[in-house]
C-alpha cells in the first residue's frame, strides 16, 4: 500500500464539537490495529515510513491508524486554546477507536507515540475503566515518559506557535530543519518528504505550518511547578500499565534522560529500552534500525519475552 487513506471521526466533549482526521495503511477491516500517534506540533504523516513497513512485515493482516491530533494537520481547531491538552486529546483517540471497532472489530491494540502521542499512550493504557474496544497490548513511548525536562519545554516554547510563511516546500522544509536537528542524520529526500505534509498553502500565497499557532497557549502557560506536579500524576497511570513496553530513545535526548527511561525500566510494566545514538528528541522511525527495533516488539510472540527487560543499544 503505496499511500494512506484519510478518514475523519466526530468528537464531542469539554473542549466542544470538531472533527479529528486521522491515515489509515493496510487492511480496512484487520482485526489489529496499531496507533500511530505525533508529537506536540507534528501530524499523523510523520509515521509514513514506519506505517508502511509494519504493513509489510506483519504475519497477519494489519491496520495502521496515524491520527493528526486536533489542531494539527487536516484536523480541526478547537474555538478554546484551552482545550489543546491531554484531556482533550484522549477523548478524541477513544471516540476514533469506538469508530474502527464499529467499522470492522479491534482484537489486538498497539499504540505507538512519539513524545506527546506518548503521553497520551500512558494515559489510555495506564487509566482502568476506559471504554476501549481491548486493553493495549504493546506499547511504544518513543523519547517520553513521566518526567520531561524542563528545560526542554522551555527550549520547545522558543519555536512553538511560530507558522511562519514560506515560499517553498523547501524553504519551510529548511526553517524546520534549524529547530529539529535533535532528530538525527537524514537524506534531503527524507527530510522533504517529512516536511511536505508539514506545510499547507495560505489563501493569499505562500505556505505555512499546518497547525493551529493557539496550541502553544496552554503550553506557553505551563509553570516549572505545573510540570513537576504533573509527574505524579504520569507516574501513577505508567505503574497501572499493563502492556508489554518499549522506550525508544535519542542517546542525546533532552527531554527524556536515561535516567527516567532506566527508572522506567524497574517500574510499572518494567519496559524494554532501546537507545539509538546520534539522536537527540526524538527519534523519526524512518532509518532502518528505528523501524526495525518497533516492528520486532510490535510482532514479537508473547511466549518469547523474557520475565526481566533487557536493555541495549540501536
Amino acid at each position: 500500500m503505496s499511500a494512506p487513506t484519510l478518514n475523519y471521526v466526530s468528537c464531542a466533549g469539554a473542549a466542544g464539537a470538531h472533527r479529528m482526521a486521522y491515515w489509515q495503511w493496510g487492511g480496512a477491516d484487520a482485526g489489529h490495529v496499531v496507533v500511530c500517534a505525533h508529537g506536540l506540533s507534528r501530524q499523523g504523516r510523520d509515521f509514513d515510513v514506519l506505517a508502511r513497513a509494519l504493513v509489510a512485515r506483519a504475519p497477519q493482516p494489519l491496520r495502521v491508524v496515524c491520527p493528526d491530533v486536533v489542531g494539527r494537520g487536516r484536523s480541526d481547531w478547537l474555538t478554546d486554546p484551552a482545550g489543546y491538552q491531554l484531556p482533550t486529546y484522549v477523548g478524541d483517540m477513544l471516540q476514533m477507536l469506538g469508530q474502527l471497532h464499529a467499522k470492522a472489530p479491534v482484537t489486538a491494540l498497539d499504540w505507538v507515540g512519539t513524545s506527546m502521542g506518548g503521553l497520551i499512550g500512558i494515559a489510555i493504557a495506564g487509566t482502568p475503566g476506559l471504554p476501549l474496544p481491548v486493553p493495549v497490548r504493546r506499547l511504544v513511548l518513543n523519547d517520553v515518559g513521566p518526567v520531561i525536562q524542563w528545560q526542554s519545554l522551555q527550549r520547545i516554547g522558543t519555536y512553538l506557535g511560530k507558522t511562519g510563511r514560506f515560499e517553498s516546500v523547501q524553504q519551510a522544509a529548511d526553517a524546520m530543519w534549524s529547530i529539529s536537528q535533535s532528530f538525527g542524520p537524514h537524506t534531503t529526500a527524507q527530510w522533504l518528504a517529512l516536511s511536505e505534509p508539514m506545510v499547507k498553502r495560505l489563501p493569499e500565497g505562500g505556505l505555512t505550518l499546518h497547525y493551529d499557532p493557539a496550541i502553544a497557549v496552554p503550553f506557553g502557560s505551563l509553570t516549572e511547578q505545573a510540570a513537576a506536579e504533573g509527574q505524579a500524576a504520569l507516574w501513577q497511570a505508567y505503574d497501572r500499565i499493563q502492556a508489554r513496553t518499549l522506550i525508544t530513545r535519542g542517546a542525546q535526548s533532552d527531554l527524556l534522560t536515561r535516567e527516567t527511561a532506566l527508572d522506567m525500566t524497574r517500574r510499572g510494566p518494567r519496559a524494554q529500552l532501546v537507545e539509538f545514538e546520534g539522536v537527540g528528541h526524538a527519534p523519526t522511525f524512518v532509518s532502518d534500525n528505528q523501524v526495525a527495533a518497533v516492528a520486532a516488539f510490535l510482532f514479537k510472540p508473547d511466549s518469547s519475552f523474557d520475565e526481566k527487560p533487557r536493555s541495549g543499544t540501536g
